[in-house]
């Protein structure tokens, strides 16, 4: 399984929030839950590894690094205003706006915990707008 998937951390207060949000809103499946202390989640080839407080990967987390970052995991979409209109409906937490640049457009949005997570669609893919 390590040579399948490319994973990432993020530090939650809740694993079955983050599970809920993460399967619901972005199209991620339950691998290994764990739960309240840790689970794991799949989409393509990211595993995206949400471990709560009582996790070893939270408690080997330095007290000053403990807050969610400016990192962030980039989720690619064929279309952002398609992927974005249901979140909003669901009242997901946006971090920005719409930004548009020379390779493409994309959006920021927070997990339950403040862990961001990009919407990303290339320059290549026409918009529905």
């Amino acid at each position: 399984m390590t040579d399948e998937f490319v994973s990432v951390r993020y530090i939650v207060q809740d694993v079955q929030e983050a599970i809920d949000f993460y399967t619901t809103h972005l199209g991620f499946e339950v691998n290994i839950s764990a739960a309240p202390a840790f689970a794991d989640v799949i989409r393509g080839r990211l595993r995206l590894l949400l471990s709560g407080p009582a996790s070893s990967g939270a408690r080997a987390t330095p007290a000053d690094s403990a807050a969610a970052g400016r990192n962030r995991i980039h989720l690619v979409v064929d279309d952002l205003d398609d992927a974005v209109a249901p979140l909003r409906d669901a009242g997901v937490c946006f971090r920005s706006d719409l930004v548009s640049g020379p390779g493409g457009r994309q959006i920021l949005l927070a997990d339950p915990a403040g862990n961001l997570i990009e919407l990303f669609q290339p320059a290549n893919q026409p918009s529905a707008t």
